[in-house]
């Protein structure tokens, strides 16, 4: 049995890069794949949250997983939290993994830099990121460029305790996404589309209105080529554009190169803007009707349920292997 598990951070408002790099390829693997798609509160927490935002957000990115067409009866659909295990798994693989594996993550070194106090947990947390996997024993996880570091932390600290204690853990394989996993700024195709940017026309919000999004896409960076290609090392602006297109219009590269061969980049934007609003009108539609309901908190209920049955049997079998004395 094929088995993936993958979430998304709520640690702010999720923009089309989050679609292109998560909601979309997850609404596709439901159908292939046992899926565990999980919101991830605690990794959130190991920079500083404010509370109200924390507790929406968290709920919002929920919501956008239903939305987006995940359905609760294929996938299980859960908050991190919720289910105990992960911390006492993630406490577990901490004990497994040596201080230079933890110091050499990028992660950790980007999100530190220039500040004055730094969380322990924003140190650690990439073995309560392996404890995240290897509690459902997942075969499979989606990673973008910024997680490969993680995923192969995580098949290490596997195979370390499976040698150790008992061949306990799967060893999980990466999906590598090779269009829409990491969409990049409008305004600085160099830099991912994030909404700490200064720059409110640099990313699109999965909430933006029509006449926002519109306008953000007309004023998107291009090239003076005036032809729309994809070739990322001499025209990185508009082959960004070409992936965002492919993600929300399901066209290949080259049936949307061919569509627009000679039509420069004007009718190409407009078009690109169109598309987007097309496919997120019913996705913010849905997301409205669910996100304050009760149908989302008895989702989230069932979900904890059923991811919990699942981790705490491989919880109870790590214990046991590594000499704990259990009740079970």
């Amino acid at each position: 049995m094929r088995r993936v598990l993958s979430g998304i951070k709520p640690s702010g408002e999720l923009n089309i890069g989050g679609f292109g790099g998560a909601l979309s390829p997850f609404v596709s693997m439901q159908h292939d794949y046992d899926c565990f798609f999980f919101i991830p509160d605690l990794h959130a927490v190991t920079v500083p949250q404010d509370p109200k935002e924390l507790f929406q957000r968290s709920k919002d990115i929920a919501a956008f997983y239903i939305a987006a067409g995940i359905d609760p009866q294929k996938a299980i659909i859960f908050i991190q939290s919720h289910v105990p295990a992960h911390v006492e798994l993630g406490w577990l693989m901490e004990t497994q993994a040596y201080f230079g594996e933890l110091n050499r993550m990028t992660q950790f070194k980007e999100k530190s830099h220039g500040r004055d106090a730094v969380s322990s947990a924003l140190f650690t947390y990439p073995a309560l990121m392996a404890a995240d996997i290897l509690l459902y024993q997942a075969t499979h996880v989606p990673v973008g460029d910024d997680q490969k570091q993680h995923l192969e932390l995580t098949r290490d600290l596997a195979e370390r305790f499976n040698s150790r204690f008992e061949q306990l853990f799967t060893i999980p394989e990466p999906i590598i996404q090779t269009i829409g996993s990491r969409i990049m700024g409008l305004d600085d195709p160099s830099k991912k589309m994030s909404k700490s940017n200064p720059n409110t026309n640099s990313y699109v919000l999965m909430l933006d209105k029509p006449e926002d999004i519109r306008k953000k896409i007309s004023r998107a960076v291009t090239d003076s080529d005036m032809s729309v290609r994809h070739e990322w090392e001499s025209k990185p602006a508009v082959s960004n554009l070409i992936e965002i297109y492919s993600v929300f219009s399901g066209e290949t590269i080259e049936q949307i190169e061919r569509q627009y061969e000679g039509i420069g980049y004007g009718g190409f934007k407009k078009n690109l803007a169109e598309v987007i609003i097309e496919k997120l009108t019913p996705i913010q539609e849905r997301y409205h009707e669910i996100v304050h309901s009760d149908e989302l908190n008895l989702i989230l209920k069932n979900g904890a349920i059923r991811a919990g049955e699942v981790a705490s049997e491989t919880l109870l079998k790590v214990k046991r292997a590594m000499g704990f004395v259990t009740l079970d």
